[in-house]
Protein backbone atom coordinates (compact mmCIF):
# COMPACT_ATOMS: atom_id res chain seq x y z
CA UNK A 1 0.00 0.00 0.00
CA UNK A 2 1.59 3.30 -0.82
CA UNK A 3 2.36 5.72 2.34
CA UNK A 4 -0.17 8.57 2.49
CA UNK A 5 1.52 10.35 6.10
CA UNK A 6 2.24 13.25 4.35
CA UNK A 7 -1.48 13.67 2.25
CA UNK A 8 -3.86 14.44 5.69
CA UNK A 9 -6.03 15.93 3.44
CA UNK A 10 -6.47 13.99 0.34
CA UNK A 11 -4.61 10.75 1.23
CA UNK A 12 -7.81 8.86 1.61
CA UNK A 13 -9.68 9.73 -1.44
CA UNK A 14 -6.30 9.33 -3.55
CA UNK A 15 -5.94 5.60 -2.38
CA UNK A 16 -9.97 4.79 -3.24
CA UNK A 17 -8.72 6.44 -6.66
CA UNK A 18 -5.84 3.90 -6.70
CA UNK A 19 -7.97 1.38 -6.09
CA UNK A 20 -10.74 2.38 -8.51
CA UNK A 21 -8.53 2.78 -11.37
CA UNK A 22 -7.40 -0.71 -11.32
CA UNK A 23 -10.79 -1.59 -11.81
CA UNK A 24 -11.59 0.97 -14.20
CA UNK A 25 -9.36 0.23 -16.55
CA UNK A 26 -10.71 -3.46 -17.13
CA UNK A 27 -14.48 -2.38 -17.50
CA UNK A 28 -15.96 -2.97 -21.09
CA UNK A 29 -17.25 -0.35 -22.79
CA UNK A 30 -21.23 -0.75 -22.59
CA UNK A 31 -20.56 -0.60 -18.43
CA UNK A 32 -18.85 2.69 -18.61
CA UNK A 33 -21.58 3.86 -21.33
CA UNK A 34 -24.60 3.01 -18.92
CA UNK A 35 -22.86 4.37 -16.41
CA UNK A 36 -22.46 8.19 -18.62
CA UNK A 37 -25.83 7.53 -19.59
CA UNK A 38 -27.32 7.30 -15.58
CA UNK A 39 -24.93 10.05 -14.75
CA UNK A 40 -26.49 12.20 -17.00
CA UNK A 41 -29.99 11.07 -16.34
CA UNK A 42 -29.26 11.79 -12.83
CA UNK A 43 -28.09 15.23 -13.48
CA UNK A 44 -31.26 16.24 -15.15
CA UNK A 45 -33.34 15.21 -12.47
CA UNK A 46 -31.74 17.09 -9.71
CA UNK A 47 -31.27 19.98 -11.17
CA UNK A 48 -32.95 22.17 -8.38
CA UNK A 49 -30.47 20.70 -5.72
CA UNK A 50 -28.13 21.46 -7.99
CA UNK A 51 -28.98 25.18 -8.80
CA UNK A 52 -29.63 25.66 -4.73
CA UNK A 53 -26.10 25.11 -4.17
CA UNK A 54 -24.71 27.42 -6.82
CA UNK A 55 -27.40 30.29 -6.18
CA UNK A 56 -25.63 30.38 -3.29
CA UNK A 57 -22.20 30.19 -4.69
CA UNK A 58 -22.85 32.64 -6.66
CA UNK A 59 -24.33 35.24 -4.28
CA UNK A 60 -20.97 34.58 -2.03
CA UNK A 61 -19.15 34.94 -5.14
CA UNK A 62 -20.73 38.64 -5.88
CA UNK A 63 -21.07 39.35 -2.09
CA UNK A 64 -16.59 39.11 -1.99
CA UNK A 65 -16.45 41.70 -5.16
CA UNK A 66 -15.89 38.98 -7.78
CA UNK A 67 -15.39 40.54 -11.21
CA UNK A 68 -18.54 39.46 -13.69
CA UNK A 69 -16.61 37.30 -15.98
CA UNK A 70 -15.23 35.10 -13.25
CA UNK A 71 -19.21 34.90 -12.20
CA UNK A 72 -20.15 33.96 -15.71
CA UNK A 73 -17.96 31.07 -15.37
CA UNK A 74 -19.20 29.66 -11.92
CA UNK A 75 -22.95 30.47 -13.02
CA UNK A 76 -25.34 27.11 -13.63
CA UNK A 77 -29.15 27.79 -14.70
CA UNK A 78 -30.90 24.87 -15.92
CA UNK A 79 -30.09 24.89 -19.51
CA UNK A 80 -26.46 24.96 -18.27
CA UNK A 81 -27.17 21.77 -16.12
CA UNK A 82 -29.30 20.18 -19.53
CA UNK A 83 -26.01 21.15 -21.52
CA UNK A 84 -23.09 19.41 -18.96
CA UNK A 85 -25.82 16.58 -19.01
CA UNK A 86 -25.79 16.68 -22.75
CA UNK A 87 -21.94 16.30 -22.59
CA UNK A 88 -21.74 13.14 -20.93
CA UNK A 89 -24.31 12.17 -23.37
CA UNK A 90 -22.22 12.73 -26.54
CA UNK A 91 -19.33 10.58 -24.98
CA UNK A 92 -21.47 7.73 -25.08
CA UNK A 93 -21.54 8.91 -28.91
CA UNK A 94 -17.94 8.57 -28.73
CA UNK A 95 -15.94 5.60 -29.86
CA UNK A 96 -13.98 3.93 -26.56
CA UNK A 97 -10.04 4.63 -27.19
CA UNK A 98 -9.17 2.14 -24.97
CA UNK A 99 -8.10 -0.95 -26.24
CA UNK A 100 -7.30 0.54 -29.82
CA UNK A 101 -4.35 -0.30 -31.72
CA UNK A 102 -2.49 2.51 -32.22
CA UNK A 103 0.41 0.54 -34.70
CA UNK A 104 0.77 -3.37 -35.25
CA UNK A 105 3.22 -5.22 -37.33
CA UNK A 106 5.28 -8.79 -37.49
CA UNK A 107 8.66 -8.73 -36.61
CA UNK A 108 10.77 -10.62 -38.91
CA UNK A 109 11.11 -13.35 -35.91
CA UNK A 110 7.68 -13.90 -35.74
CA UNK A 111 6.89 -12.29 -32.82
CA UNK A 112 3.61 -9.74 -32.78
CA UNK A 113 4.00 -6.40 -31.94
CA UNK A 114 0.91 -4.05 -30.96
CA UNK A 115 0.92 -0.59 -29.43
CA UNK A 116 -2.61 -0.72 -27.55
CA UNK A 117 -4.17 2.72 -25.49
CA UNK A 118 -4.09 2.52 -22.19
CA UNK A 119 -5.70 4.42 -19.20
CA UNK A 120 -3.27 7.02 -17.51
CA UNK A 121 -4.36 5.64 -14.16
CA UNK A 122 -5.44 8.33 -11.57
CA UNK A 123 -5.83 12.01 -13.35
CA UNK A 124 -5.83 14.64 -10.55
CA UNK A 125 -7.53 17.87 -12.22
CA UNK A 126 -7.33 21.68 -10.83
CA UNK A 127 -9.63 24.12 -11.77
CA UNK A 128 -11.07 27.37 -10.68
CA UNK A 129 -14.84 28.33 -10.99
CA UNK A 130 -16.07 26.58 -13.55
CA UNK A 131 -18.10 23.96 -12.29
CA UNK A 132 -19.19 22.09 -15.65
CA UNK A 133 -15.56 21.00 -15.67
CA UNK A 134 -16.44 19.10 -12.63
CA UNK A 135 -19.13 17.04 -14.92
CA UNK A 136 -16.84 16.90 -17.88
CA UNK A 137 -14.00 15.86 -15.69
CA UNK A 138 -15.83 13.18 -14.32
CA UNK A 139 -16.99 11.78 -17.56
CA UNK A 140 -14.30 12.58 -19.53
CA UNK A 141 -11.90 9.99 -17.20
CA UNK A 142 -14.66 7.47 -16.61
CA UNK A 143 -15.26 6.94 -20.78
CA UNK A 144 -11.03 6.69 -20.63
CA UNK A 145 -10.64 3.97 -17.80
CA UNK A 146 -9.78 6.86 -15.45
CA UNK A 147 -10.13 7.42 -11.94
CA UNK A 148 -10.98 11.19 -11.40
CA UNK A 149 -9.31 13.54 -8.11
CA UNK A 150 -10.90 16.77 -8.44
CA UNK A 151 -9.65 19.81 -7.40
CA UNK A 152 -11.91 22.82 -8.05
CA UNK A 153 -11.92 26.40 -6.60
CA UNK A 154 -13.33 27.43 -2.90
CA UNK A 155 -15.81 29.58 -4.49
CA UNK A 156 -17.87 27.08 -6.48
CA UNK A 157 -17.26 23.96 -3.75
CA UNK A 158 -20.84 24.22 -2.86
CA UNK A 159 -21.73 23.50 -6.25
CA UNK A 160 -18.87 20.95 -7.00
CA UNK A 161 -20.11 18.99 -3.85
CA UNK A 162 -23.54 18.62 -5.29
CA UNK A 163 -22.42 17.49 -8.69
CA UNK A 164 -20.23 15.16 -7.17
CA UNK A 165 -22.84 13.60 -4.54
CA UNK A 166 -25.18 13.35 -7.87
CA UNK A 167 -22.64 11.76 -10.58
CA UNK A 168 -21.04 9.19 -7.68
CA UNK A 169 -24.32 7.88 -6.60
CA UNK A 170 -25.71 6.90 -9.95
CA UNK A 171 -22.49 5.79 -11.16
CA UNK A 172 -22.02 3.68 -8.38
CA UNK A 173 -25.74 2.04 -8.95
CA UNK A 174 -24.50 2.07 -12.91
CA UNK A 175 -21.94 -0.50 -11.22
CA UNK A 176 -18.84 1.70 -11.47
CA UNK A 177 -16.13 1.14 -8.01
CA UNK A 178 -16.18 3.85 -4.77
CA UNK A 179 -13.92 6.55 -5.70
CA UNK A 180 -14.34 6.30 -9.44
CA UNK A 181 -14.52 10.21 -9.12
CA UNK A 182 -13.24 12.02 -5.45
CA UNK A 183 -13.62 16.14 -4.69
CA UNK A 184 -10.45 16.70 -2.53
CA UNK A 185 -11.15 20.30 -0.09
CA UNK A 186 -10.91 23.53 -1.62
CA UNK A 187 -7.98 24.49 0.17
CA UNK A 188 -4.59 25.47 -1.02
CA UNK A 189 -3.01 22.95 1.42
CA UNK A 190 -4.62 20.08 -0.93
CA UNK A 191 -2.91 21.46 -4.00
CA UNK A 192 0.31 20.80 -2.52
CA UNK A 193 -0.69 17.26 -1.81
CA UNK A 194 -1.72 16.62 -4.77
CA UNK A 195 1.27 17.81 -6.64
CA UNK A 196 3.45 15.82 -4.34
CA UNK A 197 0.95 12.36 -4.91
CA UNK A 198 3.60 10.59 -6.97
CA UNK A 199 2.85 7.03 -6.92
CA UNK A 200 -0.70 7.34 -6.30
CA UNK A 201 -1.60 10.01 -8.84
CA UNK A 202 -0.63 9.55 -12.63
CA UNK A 203 -1.42 13.00 -13.97
CA UNK A 204 -1.93 16.52 -12.91
CA UNK A 205 -4.36 18.59 -15.64
CA UNK A 206 -4.64 22.49 -14.56
CA UNK A 207 -7.78 24.45 -15.97
CA UNK A 208 -7.17 28.06 -14.79
CA UNK A 209 -5.30 31.80 -15.01
CA UNK A 210 -1.61 32.02 -15.19
CA UNK A 211 -0.95 31.62 -11.69
CA UNK A 212 -2.94 28.27 -11.10
CA UNK A 213 -1.07 26.89 -13.75
CA UNK A 214 2.11 28.64 -13.41
CA UNK A 215 2.14 26.74 -9.29
CA UNK A 216 1.14 23.72 -10.94
CA UNK A 217 3.93 23.57 -13.46
CA UNK A 218 6.89 24.60 -11.00
CA UNK A 219 5.87 22.45 -8.06
CA UNK A 220 4.36 19.10 -9.23
CA UNK A 221 6.27 15.64 -8.89
CA UNK A 222 3.54 14.71 -10.58
CA UNK A 223 3.77 14.81 -14.44
CA UNK A 224 1.62 17.34 -15.92
CA UNK A 225 0.16 18.09 -19.02
CA UNK A 226 -0.21 21.96 -19.49
CA UNK A 227 -3.58 23.96 -20.38
CA UNK A 228 -2.84 27.62 -20.37
CA UNK A 229 -3.82 31.02 -20.91
CA UNK A 230 -5.74 32.18 -24.45
CA UNK A 231 -3.85 35.22 -25.56
CA UNK A 232 -5.18 34.96 -29.07
CA UNK A 233 -5.22 36.92 -32.45
CA UNK A 234 -7.02 37.43 -34.99
CA UNK A 235 -5.05 38.92 -38.36
CA UNK A 236 -7.19 40.27 -40.94
CA UNK A 237 -5.11 40.23 -43.83
CA UNK A 238 -4.94 42.78 -47.35
CA UNK A 239 -6.60 40.17 -49.29
CA UNK A 240 -9.57 39.51 -46.35
CA UNK A 241 -13.32 40.30 -47.22
CA UNK A 242 -14.87 42.79 -45.50
CA UNK A 243 -18.38 40.79 -44.49
CA UNK A 244 -16.20 37.65 -43.42
CA UNK A 245 -13.80 39.81 -41.10
CA UNK A 246 -16.29 41.82 -39.20
CA UNK A 247 -18.31 38.94 -38.94
CA UNK A 248 -15.12 36.32 -37.58
CA UNK A 249 -13.67 39.49 -35.54
CA UNK A 250 -16.78 40.13 -33.93
CA UNK A 251 -17.21 36.21 -32.76
CA UNK A 252 -13.87 35.70 -31.64
CA UNK A 253 -13.99 38.46 -29.46
CA UNK A 254 -17.87 38.96 -28.22
CA UNK A 255 -19.37 35.85 -28.24
CA UNK A 256 -18.25 34.65 -24.73
CA UNK A 257 -15.70 36.92 -23.02
CA UNK A 258 -14.34 34.87 -20.46
CA UNK A 259 -13.48 32.26 -22.01
CA UNK A 260 -9.66 31.01 -22.90
CA UNK A 261 -10.58 31.06 -26.76
CA UNK A 262 -12.09 34.66 -26.87
CA UNK A 263 -9.65 36.38 -29.04
CA UNK A 264 -7.74 39.54 -27.26
CA UNK A 265 -5.72 41.36 -29.72
CA UNK A 266 -7.02 42.36 -33.26
CA UNK A 267 -3.98 42.73 -35.92
CA UNK A 268 -4.52 44.47 -39.00
CA UNK A 269 -2.85 45.28 -42.19
CA UNK A 270 -2.26 49.08 -43.09
CA UNK A 271 -3.22 48.24 -46.32
CA UNK A 272 -7.04 47.08 -45.27
CA UNK A 273 -9.36 49.37 -46.27
CA UNK A 274 -12.21 48.87 -43.77
CA UNK A 275 -10.58 48.97 -40.29
CA UNK A 276 -12.81 52.25 -39.37
CA UNK A 277 -16.06 50.19 -40.12
CA UNK A 278 -14.38 47.42 -38.45
CA UNK A 279 -13.53 48.99 -35.29
CA UNK A 280 -16.58 50.55 -35.08
CA UNK A 281 -18.49 47.84 -35.16
CA UNK A 282 -16.45 46.57 -32.36
CA UNK A 283 -17.08 49.90 -30.16
CA UNK A 284 -20.55 49.08 -31.20
CA UNK A 285 -20.97 45.98 -29.32
CA UNK A 286 -19.69 47.47 -26.77
CA UNK A 287 -16.00 46.46 -27.06
CA UNK A 288 -13.20 49.12 -25.55
CA UNK A 289 -10.69 49.27 -27.84
CA UNK A 290 -7.02 49.82 -26.93
CA UNK A 291 -4.84 50.71 -29.69
CA UNK A 292 -1.46 51.94 -31.60
CA UNK A 293 -1.85 55.64 -33.31
CA UNK A 294 -2.88 54.02 -36.69
CA UNK A 295 -5.85 52.50 -35.03
CA UNK A 296 -6.81 55.59 -32.80
CA UNK A 297 -6.45 57.44 -36.31
CA UNK A 298 -9.31 54.61 -37.81
CA UNK A 299 -11.47 55.46 -34.32
CA UNK A 300 -11.78 58.13 -32.47
CA UNK A 301 -12.93 56.00 -29.34
CA UNK A 302 -9.60 53.82 -29.31
CA UNK A 303 -7.23 54.85 -26.35
CA UNK A 304 -3.78 54.30 -26.31
CA UNK A 305 -2.08 50.72 -25.62
CA UNK A 306 0.77 49.82 -23.88
CA UNK A 307 3.10 46.51 -23.82
CA UNK A 308 0.86 45.13 -21.09
CA UNK A 309 -2.14 45.33 -23.17
CA UNK A 310 -0.19 43.22 -25.71
CA UNK A 311 -0.10 40.56 -23.42
CA UNK A 312 -3.23 40.57 -21.31
CA UNK A 313 -5.42 37.77 -21.53
CA UNK A 314 -8.69 40.42 -20.81
CA UNK A 315 -11.12 38.08 -20.09
CA UNK A 316 -13.73 41.16 -20.72
CA UNK A 317 -14.82 43.22 -23.33
CA UNK A 318 -11.74 44.95 -23.89
CA UNK A 319 -9.95 44.48 -27.34
CA UNK A 320 -6.30 45.44 -28.37
CA UNK A 321 -5.64 46.66 -32.19
CA UNK A 322 -2.03 47.15 -33.95
CA UNK A 323 -2.00 47.90 -37.57
CA UNK A 324 0.84 46.01 -39.11
CA UNK A 325 2.82 47.04 -42.09
CA UNK A 326 3.00 43.35 -43.47
CA UNK A 327 2.37 39.78 -42.43
CA UNK A 328 5.29 38.91 -41.27
CA UNK A 329 5.36 41.63 -38.58
CA UNK A 330 2.08 40.27 -37.77
CA UNK A 331 3.53 36.99 -37.05
CA UNK A 332 6.79 38.82 -34.87
CA UNK A 333 4.37 40.49 -33.04
CA UNK A 334 2.15 36.89 -32.05
CA UNK A 335 5.75 35.71 -31.55
CA UNK A 336 6.21 37.77 -28.87
CA UNK A 337 2.90 37.78 -27.33
CA UNK A 338 1.07 34.95 -27.96
CA UNK A 339 0.34 31.72 -25.36
CA UNK A 340 0.29 29.51 -28.25
CA UNK A 341 -3.13 28.60 -27.68
CA UNK A 342 -5.33 29.54 -30.97
CA UNK A 343 -4.47 32.20 -33.53
CA UNK A 344 -6.72 33.29 -36.60
CA UNK A 345 -5.77 34.75 -39.87
CA UNK A 346 -9.03 36.38 -42.13
CA UNK A 347 -7.67 36.22 -46.09
CA UNK A 348 -8.51 35.40 -49.37
CA UNK A 349 -4.38 34.96 -50.68
CA UNK A 350 -3.75 31.48 -50.28
CA UNK A 351 0.03 32.60 -50.32
CA UNK A 352 -0.92 34.88 -46.76
CA UNK A 353 -3.03 31.96 -45.02
CA UNK A 354 -0.04 29.36 -46.40
CA UNK A 355 2.16 32.02 -44.60
CA UNK A 356 0.73 32.25 -41.59
CA UNK A 357 -0.40 28.63 -41.03
CA UNK A 358 3.56 27.75 -41.46
CA UNK A 359 4.32 30.48 -39.54
CA UNK A 360 2.69 30.47 -36.40
CA UNK A 361 3.32 28.29 -33.05
CA UNK A 362 0.02 27.87 -32.18
CA UNK A 363 -2.17 24.76 -30.95
CA UNK A 364 -5.16 25.18 -33.03
CA UNK A 365 -4.73 27.72 -36.36
CA UNK A 366 -8.29 29.18 -37.61
CA UNK A 367 -8.69 30.44 -41.01
CA UNK A 368 -11.31 32.79 -41.71
CA UNK A 369 -13.18 31.36 -38.84
CA UNK A 370 -13.66 32.14 -35.37
CA UNK A 371 -11.19 31.78 -32.43
CA UNK A 372 -14.23 30.38 -30.91
CA UNK A 373 -14.25 27.31 -32.45
CA UNK A 374 -11.18 26.01 -30.68
CA UNK A 375 -12.87 23.76 -28.32
CA UNK A 376 -13.71 20.01 -28.35
CA UNK A 377 -17.10 19.71 -28.83
CA UNK A 378 -17.24 21.86 -31.84
CA UNK A 379 -14.29 19.65 -32.87
CA UNK A 380 -16.13 16.89 -32.65
CA UNK A 381 -14.04 15.18 -29.46
CA UNK A 382 -17.34 15.36 -27.52
CA UNK A 383 -16.36 17.29 -23.97
CA UNK A 384 -12.60 18.05 -22.93
CA UNK A 385 -10.39 18.57 -20.10
CA UNK A 386 -8.94 21.66 -21.55
CA UNK A 387 -6.60 23.06 -24.36
CA UNK A 388 -3.21 22.04 -23.87
CA UNK A 389 -0.82 24.48 -25.22
CA UNK A 390 2.65 22.23 -24.62
CA UNK A 391 4.03 20.28 -27.02
CA UNK A 392 4.77 16.80 -25.62
CA UNK A 393 2.13 14.08 -25.25
CA UNK A 394 -1.01 16.15 -26.63
CA UNK A 395 -1.46 19.86 -27.88
CA UNK A 396 -5.19 21.13 -28.17
CA UNK A 397 -8.25 19.95 -26.74
CA UNK A 398 -7.75 17.08 -24.47
CA UNK A 399 -10.50 14.84 -25.29
CA UNK A 400 -10.54 10.84 -24.61
CA UNK A 401 -7.79 9.77 -26.81
CA UNK A 402 -5.11 12.59 -25.05
CA UNK A 403 -6.53 10.85 -21.62
CA UNK A 404 -4.60 7.53 -22.67
CA UNK A 405 -0.61 5.83 -23.13
CA UNK A 406 0.09 3.28 -24.43
CA UNK A 407 1.26 -0.40 -23.79
CA UNK A 408 3.31 -2.90 -26.15
CA UNK A 409 1.65 -5.82 -26.57
CA UNK A 410 4.21 -8.66 -27.90
CA UNK A 411 2.90 -12.01 -28.70
CA UNK A 412 5.25 -14.82 -29.59
CA UNK A 413 5.38 -18.47 -29.38
CA UNK A 414 8.22 -19.73 -26.99
CA UNK A 415 10.11 -16.82 -28.56
CA UNK A 416 13.94 -16.83 -26.19
CA UNK A 417 16.62 -14.08 -26.99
Amino acid sequence: MSDVSGLPLIGAAALRAKDASRVLRTLPTDTKDAALTAMAEALVERTDEILTANAADVAAARADGTPEAIVDRLRLDAGRVAGVAEALHQLVALPDPVGDVVRGSRLPNGLELKQVRVPLGVVGIVYEARPNVTVDAAGLCLKSGNAALLRGSASAFGTNTALLAVLAEAGEKAGLPAGFVELLPADRASVGELLNARGLVDVVIPRGGASLIQRVVRESRVPVIETGEGNCHVYVDASADPEIAEAVVLNSKTHRVSVCNSAETLLVHRDVPFLPRLLAALADAGVALHGDDAARSAHDGVVPATDEDWGTEYLSMDMAVRVVDDLPQALDHIARWSTGHTEAIVADSARAIAEFTAGVDAAAVLVNASTRFTDGGEFGFGAEIGISTQKLHARGPLGLPELTSTTYVVTGSGHTR
